[in-house]
This record gives structure tokens, C-alpha cells and sequence, in this order.
């Protein structure tokens, strides 16, 4: 088949895509759970092929390789993954809500609700679960979704796509789901399928985001790589940074809230062996230390792991079990450094000044910020949305956590009595 021949064939699937999507806009909420709790089952009932489709793209992937733990499906993530749809089906509706309301001086009668936003497309590697959670928050919200996985979660997708099918058709529904094939070159018809597709969202890599938002003739929201820092202010309780540090960076190391640097206060640098003493000894983290940092650690942490930091130590995206740690002398050196080096994803500070606490909540730009906690609970379900279509790091429409409000537009309802202008 040629690439215009894929072209075309997309175009005509995402025809048929836009009309399902108007239809899908004419059912009760009803409905669109029963396929939520449908395809939830059949996750269940259908988990050994699910599984083995699963297999076969685990065995193309070196298992060193910081994508194998997103691609990797298992019983007790499946289990998760039902529970999740689930829990979306048993959510709010976001749709028909009466946003704002008010009466004009000409007594129009002025109305602003929340409607679907029509056809979504999601680009996105190696991580199946996405492919669930993107269906389900895009149906709840009464959106066809356009699914555009890569090479390595080909089998996976497909796997989960049949899935998605018959819960569909089992519960009555048109045809609301449309998964792309896996080739690079099934791409660009996507992105510049202007009337067909209401937005672009694209989950992955700097370099897919990047050439996404570059190629793309349909509106993008940017959900970007994470580069998370923790700044330890010098009046932290040590215990809450260590536990902070420590879960921020070891409890998953591929995903995109996991800690990538470290700032900490110079009044506390002879603490820094006790700060990162169970990633060391429990999780034997990679280390890239500024010089201050590396004479602080260098009798006490492992040499094989402490290594000297250099400028590309700072603004990595690791994804793996390391990270770098920069000294500061204050708050205003952590904010500069968080300032060039971050991505505006999630951030933190450990503190018990209030003004230092503030002041990183105002001036720090990111989509996320926190105090005295872990930067891993930048997530949709932690923020009880249900599960989340992505993080976005732009500000427009959507930022942080995207769950079923970001999958809304809304329209302007006008009633007047005659009135003409």
C-alpha cells in the first residue's frame, strides 16, 4: 500500500470517526457508562490474550530499556485498569453543565455549557494502558477518539482495540473509536486532518511532542516531558525531605512526575548523605552532583554510582534510576535554576518557612507545584479526576492533569423574547 493509499484510508475512516462522534453527542449518559462497564469485564474475562498480545511486544524490548515498564501489562495492572473505567463510568457527567449563567441588560437570557469537544486524537509510545484510559475519558465525555500508538505496543493496541470494539457494539454504540496503524507514516494524515480531527494531544517524548506541535495543522495541547525538581529549603524537616526525595524518585522511575533534580539549600549540605541514603543503599541511584554535592558524598555514597555533574546533568529527563543534585545558597538561585533547566511540569519545595513555601508556589512556573510532598502525585486519579488523558504543560485550555473537564468545550445558549439588535 502506498502512503497515499493509507492517507486516503484514514480520511475515510475519520469521516465515518466524525459521524459517530455527532451521534454519540444524541445519548444519555447512560449508555456511554454501560460500555465503560463493558469493556471494564471484558479487560477482565479477556486478560490472557491480552497478555499475550502484550508478550510479543515485550519481547522486541530490551528489558533494560526505561520503556519495558510502560509497555509491560500484568495481571494486577489489567486488574487496575478495570477498576479504573469503572471508576470513570461512575463519575459526574461533564456534559449539559451550566457553566455560567446571567441576564443581559437587553433581558437576553445568556447560557454557557459544557458540550463535547467532538474527535480527539491522542498520539502516544509504548504504554497500552493509555489506549484504555484515552477511549474511556474521551467517551465519557462524548468524544470520538482517534488512537495513534507506536511500533512497540502494535500487538498491545490491537489486542485492546478488539476490545474496545465489542464493547461498543455489545452496548449499542456507533463506532467511536478509530486506532491507527502503527507505521510513522499513518501519522501526518492525522495531523493535518483538518474538519475531520477537533485536536491533536500527543503523550511521549520531547521528540514526538515536538514533531507533533511542528506538523500538526489541527490545534495541539502539549502534555510535555516531565523534568521535576524538589528544592530542600535549609529550614525542611529532614525526615519529611528524605521520604519526599525518596518516593519522588524510586517509586517509578519511567514516568514523567519522577524525580530528575535535586536542589538543596548549602546550610544543608553535610545532611545530603542522610537525604539520600535509602536511594542509595535500597535503590542504587545514579547520582550526577555538582562539586559541592560530590565532596559532600564522596565517603558515603557508593562510587560506583556518585558521578560529577555537568551542564547536561541539569534539564534530563532520566527516566531511569538517576538523578542530578545542584547546592543553592537560597531560594532565589532554586527558583533561577528551576526557571532554565524545567520543563513547567511539577515541582516541589520541602520547607517550614511560609514566605519561602509561598513564594515557590507563586514564582515557580509549572503546571504543577507543591509543598512538603512528593512530586509523584502529579496524576489524575491521585487527584480523584478519574484517570487522565495526559499532563498538559501549555496554558491554554488545559494545564496540569487533564481529566474529563479538559475533554469539554462549551457553547453560548442565547433565549430572548423578540429582541433584535
Amino acid at each position: 500500500m502506498t502512503v497515499s493509499d493509507t492517507a486516503n484510508d484514514i480520511r475515510t475512516s475519520l469521516s465515518l470517526l466524525r459521524a459517530a462522534a455527532l451521534h454519540l453527542n444524541r445519548l444519555p449518559a447512560e449508555r456511554l457508562n454501560a460500555c465503560l462497564r463493558r469493556l471494564a469485564d471484558l479487560a477482565e474475562e479477556e486478560t490472557p490474550a491480552l497478555l499475550a498480545a502484550n508478550a510479543l511486544d515485550l519481547a522486541r524490548m530490551d528489558p533494560r530499556d526505561p520503556k519495558y515498564d510502560r509497555l509491560l501489562l500484568n495481571e494486577d495492572r489489567l486488574r487496575a485498569i478495570a477498576g479504573d473505567l469503572r471508576r470513570v463510568a461512575d463519575l459526574p457527567s461533564p456534559l449539559g453543565n451550566t457553566l455560567e449563567e446571567r441576564e443581559l441588560a437587553n433581558s437576553l437570557q445568556l447560557r454557557r455549557v459544557s458540550v463535547p469537544i467532538g474527535v480527539v486524537g491522542v498520539v502516544f509510545e509504548s504504554r497500552p494502558n493509555v489506549t484504555f484510559d484515552v477511549f474511556a475519558l474521551n467517551l465519557k465525555a462524548g468524544n470520538a477518539t482517534v488512537l495513534k500508538g507506536s511500533r512497540d505496543a502494535a500487538h498491545s493496541n490491537r489486542a485492546i482495540k478488539i476490545l474496545i470494539d465489542r464493547a461498543l457494539e455489545e452496548t449499542g454504540l456507533p463506532a467511536a473509536c478509530f486506532l491507527a496503524p502503527a507505521e510513522r507514516e499513518a501519522l501526518r494524515p492525522i495531523l493535518t486532518a483538518d474538519g475531520l480531527v477537533d485536536v491533536i494531544i500527543p503523550r511521549g517524548s520531547q521528540g514526538l511532542i515536538d514533531h507533533v506541535r511542528a506538523n500538526a495543522t489541527v490545534p495541539v495541547i502539549e502534555t510535555g516531558a516531565g523534568i521535576c525538581h524538589t528544592y530542600v529549603d535549609a529550614s525542611a524537616n529532614l525526615d519529611w525531605a528524605r521520604d519526599i526525595i525518596t518516593n519522588a524518585k524510586a517509586r517509578r522511575v519511567s514516568v514523567c512526575n519522577a524525580l530528575d533534580c535535586l536542589l538543596l539549600h548549602r546550610d544543608l549540605l553535610q545532611k545530603l548523605p542522610f537525604l539520600l541514603e535509602e536511594l542509595a543503599g535500597d535503590h542504587a541511584c545514579e547520582v550526577y552532583a555538582d562539586a559541592e554535592a560530590y565532596a559532600a558524598l564522596e565517603r558515603d555514597y557508593p562510587a560506583d554510582l556518585l558521578k560529577h555533574a555537568d551542564e547536561d546533568s541539569f534539564g534530563t529527563e532520566f527516566l531511569r534510576m538517576a538523578m542530578a543534585v545542584k547546592v543553592v545558597g537560597d531560594i532565589d538561585a532554586a527558583i533561577a535554576h528551576v526557571e532554565k533547566y524545567g520543563s513547567r511540569h511539577s515541582e516541589a519545595i520541602v520547607s517550614d518557612d511560609d514566605i519561602n513555601q509561598a513564594r515557590y508556589q507563586r514564582e515557580v512556573d509549572a503546571a504543577v507545584v507543591f509543598v512538603n510532598t512528593s512530586t509523584a502525585f502529579t496524576d489524575g486519579g491521585q487527584f480523584e479526576l478519574g484517570a487522565e488523558i495526559g499532563i498538559s504543560t501549555q496554558k491554554l485550555h488545559a494545564r496540569g492533569p487533564m481529566g474529563l473537564a479538559a475533554l469539554t468545550s462549551y457553547k453560548w445558549l442565547v433565549e430572548g423574547a423578540g429582541q433584535v439588535r
